[in-house]
């Protein structure tokens, strides 16, 4: 490992800069300790363009301004990118992280200090701004043992319910302290792995397994004690999904807490049981998610909740993983968009290192993850995705505690031993859309043109205060592309979008 210093052309505005650790990978991470943690403010300046810049070499928020010229240069550039503000499309709801027993376990290891600086890089306004938060309702794979709020057989009236340790200490103070340091209300949002085992075909928490009939009411009333629980802590849930990948729970020999449901039966159970059961106690304003699962799934499984109405009124949209999302078919969220346009999709989980190819489960530095993220985002927003909910906030330099051993990666890394955190390129990947598009903001068209117009993705949104954001982004291993951005009668001067960075522009 080697600490290096970066000179660049670029600054941190109103921040702290980044503090570089090299671990021999493809970048850099961020170091975060007792005595520094990097910070970013940035201000927006009239007639001007705030350039937001992270890059393979190593830069993280470099911050310049760019300058509007006459619209009447003719000097030729890669690519022009011209806003459409006529074509609009949909509103931000947010971008967050998950409060796992995972995360909250890593978090605990630090000196006080360093766990608000580690909350503060999301939450805070000189962090990520993240507005979303998502947590496991009882225990899932990265808990450090498998469990639910009644493991007491035969409890149909739940009366030995009960929120644990994980919630008391590893969750419920961390999403509190995410509370205080945020400028923004945080949407809070739960969803469950498995019901308790005896409610289960299988008797197991694991495994091919579905929720037996007969508990399909006990099943209902178990989500609204875990909403009065969680209220009684002084958390209240802005949302809810109905079931942590459904279709985990179908497969034999499934290696960690899951529950099978296929689209028929869990829009039964929506319709007569868990949306009833949430109105008669006063949560019917907690926004209802349904599949949870992966895209390709996403058309067929709405089409079946929607084909009852009961359950199509209690259901308010859609949440996806992104883990087949390299299959491609992101038409099919527009799709799903143009049938039920008044149900939002939203993207509820997403890691990398969890493939089985991925042997190397957490690479600190690695700018591929970091760039497999942007490219995601970019993409899903494009196709009518109003958010993006990254997975554990936090995990060890191993990638975890999980007790089924399905270690991941995550944006940011706890070094225990040492009271230190590392910032992973995926951090900075969030942050170029998490900081800058606010709840609200209403995406609008683009139109790019110009011989390296395909070397570039991007996704543009007008911001609730009348300003506009552009996220931009090169993959390529090589070669710059020359930009320029046209607003209406409005040129910018010369960009370079350099290969293998993401690159985030503000005006008003």
């Amino acid at each position: 490992m080697r600490v290096f210093v970066l000179i660049l052309l670029y600054t941190t505005v109103n921040g702290k800069p980044c503090k570089p650790v090299d671990f021999g990978h493809s970048s850099i991470v961020c170091v975060c300790n007792t005595d520094h943690c990097d910070e970013f403010a940035p201000v927006v300046m009239e007639n001007r363009i705030l350039h937001v810049q992270s890059d393979k070499p190593g830069q993280r928020f470099g911050t310049a301004y760019e300058d509007w010229i006459q619209s009447n240069v003719t000097a030729a550039v890669g690519a022009t990118v011209s806003l459409q503000r006529s074509r609009k499309y949909q509103k931000i709801l947010g971008f967050g992280g998950a409060f796992t027993d995972a995360a909250g376990i890593n978090i605990a290891k630090l000196s006080p200090t360093v766990q608000e600086n580690l909350i503060r890089s999301y939450y805070s306004p000189t962090g990520l701004e993240y507005n979303v938060g998502r947590l496991n309702m009882g225990g899932c794979d990265f808990s450090d043992r498998p469990y639910t709020y009644v493991d007491t057989p035969g409890d149909v009236n739940l009366d030995s319910f009960n929120l644990t340790h994980d919630d008391l200490l590893y969750k419920i103070p961390y999403i509190k302290m995410a509370k205080e340091v945020s400028q923004t209300e945080i949407k809070m949002y739960a969803s469950p792995w498995s019901a308790p085992a005896w409610m289960k075909s299988n008797n197991a928490l694991n495994g091919q397994g579905y929720l037996l009939k007969e508990y399909y009411e006990a099943w209902a009333n178990y989500f609204v004690k875990f909403l009065d629980s969680y209220r009684a802590e002084g958390i209240d849930m802005w949302g809810l999904t109905a079931q942590n990948e459904p279709f985990d729970g179908n497969m034999e020999d499934f290696s960690f807490n899951c529950m099978g449901w296929n689209a028929s039966d869990q829009t039964e159970w929506i319709a007569d049981f868990l949306g009833p059961a949430l109105h008669s106690a006063g949560y019917e304003g907690v926004k209802l998610m349904a599949l949870d699962d992966q895209r390709p799934f996403l058309r067929g499984w709405a089409e079946t909740i929607m084909s009852n109405p009961k359950a199509a009124e209690y259901v308010s949209g859609w949440a996806v993983h992104w883990y087949t999302d390299f299959l491609g078919f992101p038409e099919v969220m527009d799709k799903t968009n143009e049938l039920f346009p008044e149900k939002f999709i939203f993207y509820s989980e997403a890691c990398t290192g969890s493939n089985p190819w991925d042997l190397q489960k957490v690479i600190l530095g690695s700018w591929e993850r970091g760039q497999d993220y942007v490219n995601n985002i970019i993409e899903n927003l494009n196709h009518w995705s109003v958010g993006w909910t990254d997975w554990n906030l936090a995990l060890s330099m191993s990638g975890g505690p999980n007790w089924a051993n399905n270690f991941v990666d995550a944006p940011i890394i706890v070094n225990a031993e040492k009271d230190e955190f590392y910032k992973n390129p995926m951090y900075y990947a969030l942050g170029h859309f998490s900081k800058f598009l606010p709840e609200n903001s209403v995406r609008i068209g683009l139109d790019v043109s110009g011989y390296d117009a395909e070397r570039i993705q991007m996704v543009g949104f007008e911001r609730p205060d009348g300003s506009t954001a552009l996220v931009i982004t090169n993959r390529h291993f090589t070669g710059a592309v020359k930009i320029r951005l046209q607003d209406g009668d409005r040129l910018s001067d010369e960009i370079s979008i350099g290969p293998e960075s993401v690159h985030t522009f503000v005006w008003e």
